[in-house]
């Protein structure tokens, strides 16, 4: 492994990748990593466990960067109101996506070089959440959605055929 790191964030691993949760003190990582793991709970997504909270290790291997808790907070988690609680966790994962919360690039409708992301030369999917935003949502959809061809290709026929920019075949099915 190259390019170790200890980084201030948190990750949870949602099925088979981590999403990784970045951004300033306070700016609600605890609390989406919780988030994640009671939407895993309640069959909104795949079963989602805890990888780490508030400080967490990065390392590369070949094309991957895989996340590991901090020995020290292992299995410890700050939900606000009760404190540090202690909680499942896995030792590694393979991070799949990445969330940065308060992001100052969040948009409505993002380019699409703001929705990737380089760490430790791995290219990786990137949400980034405004502050004041519900993270939990852009991350639901994001593991629950597929790309629309009309999001890569805003062409006037895409445009005009319906606004939110479904097809008029999963529209009408």
């Amino acid at each position: 492994m190259s390019h170790s790191a200890s980084v201030h964030a948190s990750a949870v691993l949602v099925g088979e990748r981590a999403v990784l949760i970045r951004g300033p003190s306070g700016s609600g990582k605890s609390r989406l990593a919780f988030d994640l793991i009671l939407a895993g709970r309640a069959k909104q997504l795949p079963p989602a466990v805890l990888v780490g909270d508030d400080r967490v290790h990065l390392d590369t291997a070949g094309k991957e960067l895989r996340v590991r808790p901090v020995a020290e907070l292992a299995g410890l988690m700050e939900i606000r109101g009760l404190g540090i609680r202690r909680c499942e966790f896995t030792n590694e994962a393979i991070v799949g996506l990445v969330v940065d919360l308060a992001a100052s690039d969040a948009e409505r409708l993002p380019p699409p070089e703001a929705l990737r992301t380089t760490i430790n030369g791995v290219l990786l999917p990137r949400i980034p959440v405004a502050e004041g935003f519900s993270p939990l949502l852009l991350v639901v959809a994001a593991l629950t959605t597929t790309e629309s061809s009309c999001s890569r290709n805003l062409s006037d026929d895409c445009l005009g055929r319906i606004g939110n920019h479904i097809s008029p075949n999963i529209a009408t099915e």
